[in-house]
């Protein structure tokens, strides 16, 4: 039923209704319902469009709606709730500014387009919210006009690049989640398709940050055990939030970090699965998005038990091995500072008898071949954690690589033996 009106036809002049105080009180509830109708007449803003006097008119009668909610105190019947949603689909339900696919909006790079309208939708989206908060406003009875028509379309707005916009759309929809208990499930699978919309076909979208900040609220309230809707939800929609590109992935990277630390501390045992979604979907050519996921993963580590720990020990160490090679400094003196957080550290000592043998080559090769004296200090000490920690398996790693090294010399000189065979050979037939 919800967001179906059309915008009314603009008068050549509007109508300069009286106010509240004006009217006797039983007068307000119509003179209420005239007011929302002039308010959905919408107002041209285009530059040189003119009709001041009307623009002032309309936004003198959103801001009375806002007081007259604010100052309600019987509950809004059943009648007036068309007409709410009306006004407030005939303003907020337009198509969004678009660019050329060419061109897509950078927020680093580029300025947002304004919406030109803001100084009637801003007061439009307060009023909103002010209705859908009002105790006078009774969930029961607005349930049916505020539907799953409604907050689909009024999700669709979230990619408006208007960062005001999009601060007022993240409010109002965290209310609506709040008060109206039968749509939550829904809110829940329109917010997922968003993200898979994104994830899967787009990697263009101006609101997934805002998304993710109702949902570090949603989650925060998710009462134990966890269902499996919701566990279907990490795995499912927020893990792969982390496959978009670096310069994507920066804008809610924050946000979508703080959804998946949610899930661990609700439930301990996701460690594995979150990790071994942030093995699946870690960089390999994007050192900016690689310090990032670093980043997140010292703050999942420290809220990760030991027995989960052990389980994904050896893939995680693997890739830690890798990009404490990085010959981009930043990255490896990031994985090399895990050693400086203490929780990490015993975590590690517990399962060091898969970790080190995984990561002593990248040690040694670091004390020789890297190029950054930060890193060097720092692999030194890490290298000095492992001796302390357990002599002999220090040893043992020692042995057993040089014992490959000494065979990969060996293979290394004849290859270049049976190169250089090759080339003989070559040069008799010539």
């Amino acid at each position: 039923m919800a967001g179906r009106a059309a915008p009314r036809a603009a008068p050549d002049s509007m109508e300069n209704l009286p106010s509240f105080k004006e009217v006797p009180n039983s007068e307000r509830p119509n003179l209420f319902v005239r007011k929302l109708r002039l308010c959905s007449i919408i107002c041209d803003f285009s530059e040189g469009a003119g009709n001041d006097r009307d623009k002032e008119i309309k936004r003198q009668t959103l801001l009375e709606l806002v007081d007259y909610v604010n100052s309600a105190k019987q509950p809004f019947v059943e009648a007036i709730m068309p007409e709410v949603v009306n006004m407030v689909s005939a303003n907020i339900f337009r198509p969004l500014p678009t660019r050329s696919r060419e061109t897509p909006f950078d927020p680093e790079e580029d300025e947002p387009i304004l919406e030109s309208a803001w100084p009637h939708l801003h007061i439009v989206y307060e009023f909103f919210l002010r209705f859908v908060v009002s105790g006078s406003t009774e969930a029961k009875v607005a349930r049916k006009y505020m539907d799953t028509a409604l907050i689909t379309r009024f999700l669709e707005l979230f990619d408006s690049e208007d960062p005001r916009e999009r601060d007022y759309l993240k409010t109002i929809l965290h209310r609506i989640y709040g008060k109206f208990m039968p749509h939550r499930a829904y809110i829940r699978k329109a917010i997922s398709n968003v993200f898979y919309r994104f994830i899967y076909e787009t990697e263009r979208h101006n609101g997934v940050a805002e998304l993710l900040e109702i949902l570090g609220s949603i989650i925060n309230g998710f009462a134990l055990p966890l269902k499996d809707e919701h566990k279907q939800f990490l795995s499912r929609a927020l893990i792969p939030l982390h496959k978009p590109a670096g310069a994507c992935i920066q804008q809610y990277h924050q946000q979508l970090s703080y959804c998946i630390t949610q899930y661990l501390e609700k439930d301990p045992k996701l460690a594995d699965v979150i990790l071994r979604g942030l093995i699946k979907y870690w960089p390999h050519t994007n050192s900016g998005k690689e310090v990032l996921f670093l980043n997140e993963l010292e703050e999942l580590l420290e809220l990760t038990q030991s027995t989960e720990f052990a389980k994904v020990a050896e893939p995680l160490f693997r890739l830690i091995s890798r990009c404490i090679n990085s010959p981009h400094f930043q990255v490896a003196e990031r994985a090399l500072f895990l050693w400086n957080n203490e929780y990490i550290v015993s975590l590690i000592a517990k399962s060091r008898d898969v970790i080190l043998p995984v990561l002593f080559p990248a040690l040694e090769a670091n004390t020789s071949k890297h190029w950054n004296s930060t890193v060097h200090g720092l692999t030194f000490n890490v290298q000095k954690l492992f001796m302390d920690m357990d002599p002999r398996l220090w040893e043992d790693c020692s042995q057993r690589h040089k014992v490959t090294q000494e065979r990969s010399s060996a293979a290394l000189v004849v290859r270049k033996a049976k190169w250089e065979q090759l080339e003989r050979a070559a040069q008799k037939v010539a």
